[in-house]
């Protein structure tokens, strides 16, 4: 069995990211499902999660298969 933990601050930094790039990294993407896998999720950190979520639905926000945004 795997142990997934999200490191503090992680919604935060991967909404800034995507906000400034337009798009979600691989990083990004294992950052949301240690998220998604966390019940310890404050309020605040869910409803960003969830809008961004929504965003890349629309097509707001394109999945890019690079690691991170820097590559």
């Amino acid at each position: 069995m795997f142990f997934i933990q999200l490191i503090p601050g992680a919604i935060s930094e991967i909404l800034a990211s995507v906000t400034d790039t337009g798009s979600l990294t691989l990083a990004d993407r294992y950052g949301l499902m240690a998220a998604v896998l966390d019940d310890s999720l404050d309020e605040q950190d869910r409803h960003s999660l969830n809008r961004l979520l929504r965003s890349v639905l629309k097509g707001k926000v394109k999945i890019v298969n690079e690691l991170s945004a820097m590559c």
